[in-house]
């Protein structure tokens, strides 16, 4: 099978079929150019989707850690990785595929060129011989005409008797003449005939089937290169299948690490206040004043006559409220966290301490390995100066000394939060409550003191704590006096929720101290708020005082 031997006469045809195939060669690399564009568009999309939900943390505290969040962002950097897979699939193709296809291209348009001319040299050499050849033929058949003229007068001169015997020796020396010439180019026809019928033979059957074949090697080889573009097109995204299952997997990986349990144990440790319910309200009883006469001698004393709630002044101006932290203190944070829930701040002053250990422990490595350094100097002058190192080394242990003070400090604050919340489960179970402690009286914000007289001096700042459910729990109707105070300290009361007071001055109390610190109390005109304990001498109605 050979196109030399088959198609020894279809030139042309050949021609158009090496140029479609050059032709569909260059459709092809324009089809894997496209798509290679497609997964260019599609990993920058799957980017950019990936880049839109990432979260965007400023802080540590950001970060999420709840697992089904962080599965969501495992299955974004899976994603992402996805992505990247796609990128290089589009890099493998554009260079096995598409770059192979055209510099290939490129080359068989040159070489195809080159056999084309090679056919079409050859075929005008062969036209060439056949014209030497029918020229030479021409000249033989008019040299033989001329020559058959010569005969013929000559004949008619020599039977004619009166012609000179002059004409009939010039007739005949015409007829030497063209026979002679007949016969040179008879000669020349046959060399003209023998060499066409050889160039011919040559032609036909050694070049033109020489550049054939070599066409036909070329257009082969075109197949084959097709062939193996074809695979190649296929093997570039077969080569990150694997890849591409491992992202799936993980990404499944990550669904399967979703743990409700988990995630509802972190919703309470990180909103747990670390506070007590509410206890019971006291049974109020109004009937008392039924039985009461004039002859019982128990009229009541103009001290428990001031303390009748007005109700001019006092309904529709408070709102019952059945938790003690309403909203979020609008002042900045504290360093202490006293401002937050006991549970949290214990979880924050933890945290603290967590990390201003690790700092302690990298300044402990530096301040070691500058001692080395230091060790090194002396031993070799020439290495460095040894006193180049101490204001390296005293500024070290300075961040060490300060480090240790402040979780020194920290410390303390953490002891005493958590003695404060051993101590309110205590008073929680025990059935005498005492207001006014003189050991380990609680502050206003909540902290422990031995010493009254420091409160007496200066009683620490008021942080109220508010909770974000305090109007969903209000009550038109008032709360009942239950007994009254006298306030020992004067407190500012600045925060909302708290009420402030005058020393010497008395209110009413609505609400018992549930042992967390706080007095609810009223004033004559209606104003209702939370004030400290330890801050007021509390004396209750004889029949609410135990119920």
């Amino acid at each position: 099978m050979s196109w030399g031997a088959e198609l020894w006469d279809q030139f042309d045809n050949l021609d158009k079929h090496t140029q479609w195939g050059i032709d569909f060669l260059e459709r092809y690399a324009k089809f894997v150019k496209e798509r290679i564009e497609i997964e260019q568009n599609y990993a920058k999309q799957l980017r950019n989707l990936v880049k839109k939900y990432c979260p965007k943390r400023s802080s540590k505290d950001e970060e999420p850690r709840f697992t089904s969040c962080l599965a969501f962002f495992n299955i974004l950097n899976e994603l992402n990785d996805y992505a990247g897979q796609r990128e290089v699939v589009a890099e493998e193709m554009g260079h096995r595929v598409y770059g192979e296809l055209m510099r290939y291209s490129h080359d068989l348009k040159t070489e195809r060129k080159m056999h084309l001319q090679e056919g079409r040299k050859a075929q005008q050499y062969l036209d060439m011989c056949w014209k030497q050849m029918d020229n030479s033929k021409k000249k033989f058949e008019r040299e033989c005409r001329e020559a058959e003229k010569a005969q013929q007068s000559y004949e008619r001169l020599d039977n004619d008797t009166n012609a000179t015997k002059a004409d009939v020796e010039k007739a005949k020396q015409q007829l030497n003449l063209r026979t002679h010439m007949a016969d040179e180019n008879k000669n020349e026809y046959a060399a003209q005939l023998q060499n066409f019928n050889g160039e011919q033979h040559k032609h036909y059957h050694i070049v033109i089937p020489q550049i054939y074949k070599h066409l036909q090697e070329m257009d082969e080889r075109r197949t084959i290169k097709l062939s193996e573009c074809y695979k190649g097109f296929a093997d570039s995204e077969r080569k990150v299948i694997p890849i591409i299952s491992k992202c799936l997997e993980g990404m499944i990986l990550a669904a399967k690490s979703v743990d409700e349990r988990r995630d509802s144990q972190i919703v309470i440790d990180s909103f747990k206040s670390g506070f007590e319910p509410p206890g019971d309200f006291p049974f109020e009883d109004y009937s008392q004043h039924i039985y009461r006469t004039v002859s019982d001698g128990t009229i009541s004393t103009p001290k428990q006559e001031g303390m009748k709630i007005d109700p001019k002044t006092t309904v529709g101006k408070a709102k019952g409220k059945l938790w003690l932290f309403g909203k979020k203190p609008k002042g900045p944070a504290l360093e202490d966290f006293s401002h937050l829930p006991p549970e949290q701040r214990r979880k924050k002053l933890q945290q603290r301490i967590d990390e201003l250990n690790r700092e302690l422990q990298k300044e402990t490595d530096q301040k070691d390995a500058l001692i080395k350094m230091k060790d090194v100097y002396e031993k070799n002058p020439q290495m460095g100066d040894p006193g180049s190192l101490q204001p390296k080394l005293a500024e070290t242990m300075s961040n060490m000394d300060r480090l240790r003070m402040e979780i020194h400090k920290n410390e303390a604050w953490l002891s005493e939060v958590e003695g404060k919340v051993a101590a309110r489960g205590d008073r929680r179970h025990s059935s005498d409550i005492n207001h006014l402690v003189t050991q380990g009286r609680e502050s206003p914000e909540g902290s422990y003191t031995d010493d009254a007289n420091q409160e007496v001096r200066g009683p620490p700042q008021q942080h109220a704590h508010h909770n974000e459910f305090d109007d969903e729990f209000e009550d038109d109707d008032p709360l009942p006096a239950i007994g009254h105070c006298k306030a020992i300290y004067p407190f500012d009361g600045h925060n909302e929720g708290t009420l402030a007071m005058k020393e010497g001055e008395v209110l009413y109390v609505i609400e018992e101290d549930k042992g967390d610190g706080w007095t609810r109390a009223r004033r004559q005109n209606g104003e209702e708020g939370y004030v400290p304990t330890s801050y007021i001498d509390v004396t209750l109605e004889k029949n609410s005082k135990g119920s």
